[in-house]
């Protein structure tokens, strides 16, 4: 049946995913992949994205790059509709990817006020502290944060898990520079590895659960090949380690009033947002500002019995009555609206119709399980981010185990190289040069290794996912 231009309006107000439609839609009657449009906004991303895989070098914040490019994208799209007298399919477009853009925003935001709050708190110190005056060698250190990062990446995220572990290592391993080199590539491995099998633990995994195609507990199903990816290439590693012990360190910390409270919140606000989520079929966000809303009243418990937070600004530090949204402030914006400029782009290009070839040249020719694992090789070199909303903007039609897979393979993919993860860029600022790009190449051979291993572990473990269809 054919569909009048009047007939739009109805169907995307009527539709669960309207920007699909579109894109679907408009691929059929206006595909710009091979037209001015298409090419120059392809141009437009890849100068983006290379910019933003320079950071390291030119110090220019990733978001500024994507996000001029999606506006750039989608005015050019806009001007060929216009055009064509269709200017209001774009327009429907781009608030359909924007309100994708702030359910994922808003659930960050909660996290990360939450993980500032407990570091204003000492939490994170105090680990640290106690770690250092354990008296352990360094083989032994290498192992026990490795763990931790692998243990507390699931909850806390991989990126905030890797920087504490390395403020660790730092701490420990002043005096052995190739024990911090090391440790640095293990707690980065470690970290993406255990983000792999938690909603909570890396943004792929969080835009996998947010679009329903797995539940919560079902993602658990990658405990074991998450397990795999990251002992292999630390078994490899570990004979490098230097055998000697570390200096003793003497200091130690405290944790403020409330910190225990604040971890017991925080938990309280992960189990209200998968509640919400699997019980009642609210989306996630809802539940983790819920949660934000049981800090708020305690940070006002704190305020008017008198407790004051530490604010530093450069090297100067000013004691005032402890305000909530001072975490709210430490979030890491440029990260956040890096997103904003991620989906924009990716979301632009699909609307252009690349996504739909894209599709075609890997899931219908490859078949899904080799695109899958190719997912995670790019990842290693594009963030895993865009890769993933480009996989879930295609939406190909895949069994759960095949979505567990490219959810294993974008969260492990980005430890083959040190830039293909926020962890391990992050690491490469805070280390100083003891963790570098081809310090980390040096064992991407072992890194592979266990990657591959872990694929395989899942197709073989959880073999009987790939018989099950998806919602």
């Amino acid at each position: 049946m054919q569909i009048s231009k009047s007939h739009w309006g109805l169907i995307i107000a009527l539709t669960c995913t309207p920007s699909i439609v579109i894109a679907s839609e408009h691929s059929i009657t206006l595909n710009l992949t091979t037209t001015w449009v298409g090419i120059t906004a392809l141009l437009f991303f890849v100068i983006a994205y290379a910019l933003v895989m320079a950071e390291e070098f030119t110090h220019l914040r990733k978001s500024k790059p994507v996000m001029l490019a999606a506006g750039l994208i989608w005015l050019l799209i806009a001007i060929y509709y216009t055009q064509h007298s269709q200017s209001a399919l774009p327009a429907e477009a781009v608030r359909h990817n924007i309100m994708e853009f702030g359910e994922l925003f808003l659930f960050l935001l909660a996290a990360m006020t939450y993980i500032n709050a407990l570091e204003e708190r000492h939490v994170f110190a105090a680990l640290r502290d106690w770690l250092i005056r354990l008296g352990l060698s360094y083989r032994q250190l290498f192992w026990l944060t490795g763990w931790l990062a692998f243990f507390i990446s699931p909850i806390a995220d991989n990126l905030t898990t890797a920087l504490l572990m390395c403020a660790v290592v730092m701490a420990v391993g002043i005096k052995s520079p190739t024990f911090i080199g090391l440790a640095c590539i293990n707690v980065v491995v470690a970290a993406n590895a255990g983000g792999a099998f938690s909603p909570f633990g890396d943004i792929t995994t969080l835009m996998v659960w947010q679009k329903g195609l797995i539940d919560f507990q079902t993602f658990f199903l990658l405990f074991i090949p998450s397990v795999v990816s990251y002992v292999i290439p630390a078994a490899l590693m570990h004979r490098a380690i230097p055998i000697e012990m570390p200096p003793p360190g003497n200091e130690q910390i405290a944790t403020k009033r409330g910190a225990k409270r604040m971890i017991f919140l925080f938990l309280a606000t992960i189990a209200t947002a998968v509640s919400f989520h699997n019980y009642f079929h609210l989306p996630p966000v809802l539940g983790m500002m819920t949660g934000l809303a049981y800090l708020k009243f305690f940070g006002f418990y704190l305020k008017q019995t008198g407790e004051r937070t530490t604010v530093k600004a450069g090297h100067i530090e000013d004691t005032l009555p402890f305000d909530i949204f001072i975490p709210v402030a430490r979030a890491e914006w440029d990260t956040l609206l890096f997103f904003y400029g991620v989906i924009l782009c990716v979301g632009g290009l699909g609307f252009i119709g690349y996504l739909e070839l894209l599709s075609h040249l890997s899931y219908d020719m490859l078949g899904a399980t080799a695109a899958n694992t190719l997912v995670g090789v790019l990842s290693a070199i594009v963030d895993n981010i865009p890769v993933m909303f480009a996989v879930l903007t295609m939406n190909p039609d895949m069994s759960q185990g095949q979505w567990l897979l490219v959810t294993l393979t974008a969260g492990i993919g980005g430890s083959l190289l040190s830039i293909g993860s926020a962890a391990g860029v992050a690491l490469m600022g805070q280390s100083r040069g003891y963790y570098t790009f081809f310090a980390h190449l040096r064992w991407t051979p072992h890194i592979a290794l266990g990657y591959f291993i872990a694929i395989v572990s899942h197709l073989f473990i959880n073999a009987s996912t790939f018989a099950i269809p998806v919602r």
